[in-house]
């Protein structure tokens, strides 16, 4: 019974170390894993559809403090309008469970989008986790940006500045807009990862 117990549990620590270890496959430098997701609107976006162009995953919950933060003040809406203005596409993604802190269903998310003046190329939500975990997806917001050759050069916080506070962010490096910036030029990503704040995914 001794042994059987300990082989039950042996498999039980392998399987979680297997099932952590198996969420995060990205790596900057590295390509960025493909996916598919449906958007709110019906339309199916992969990845791979946008070889060629940069990419910026944002990973949202309308109902989180850290995200009403940067949407209210018009900060992440005015970074999107920027970005998709100059071909950049900007997908949004919900990873939060069915029922979870800020799982709009498409018509509620599509109505808070258009509340907030926001402009991502599509808002998806991804309930069962798996587009965030294999990104490694820990935070609301948790940005990543890809180049138009696929590869990730930056994942992490959308500043420098942890806090939910609106007035914070006239004062904050905006880590993503200088990724942007750099990728835009040519130029290696001076700060390409970062630790980010917010919520957790609601998992």
């Amino acid at each position: 019974m001794k042994i059987l117990l300990k082989t039950f549990l042996f498999a039980a620590a392998f399987a979680a170390a297997f099932a952590v270890g198996a969420q995060a496959k990205t790596a900057i430098g590295e390509q960025a894993p493909d996916f598919t997701l449906t958007d709110i609107s019906g339309k199916v976006q992969r990845l791979s559809d946008y070889k060629g162009k940069t990419v910026v995953l944002e990973w949202v919950n309308p109902e989180c403090p850290f995200v009403r933060k940067h949407y209210e003040s018009g900060n992440i809406p005015n970074l999107q309008k920027s970005a998709t203005g100059e071909g950049i596409v900007w997908l949004c993604i919900n990873s939060g469970s069915a029922g979870a802190q800020g799982d709009f269903n498409p018509a509620k998310a599509s109505e808070w989008l258009k509340s907030m003046h926001a402009s991502p190329t599509a808002y998806a939500r991804d309930s069962d986790g798996t587009v965030g975990k294999l990104y490694g997806a820990k935070t609301t917001p948790h940005l990543f940006v890809i180049t138009s050759a696929g590869t990730l050069v930056y994942e992490g916080a959308i500043d420098n500045i942890r806090s939910s506070d609106k007035q914070d962010i006239s004062r904050a490096t905006n880590y993503v807009s200088a990724a942007l910036t750099s990728v835009k030029l040519g130029q290696p990503v001076a700060k390409a990862v970062s630790e980010p704040y917010g919520c957790s995914v609601k998992y």
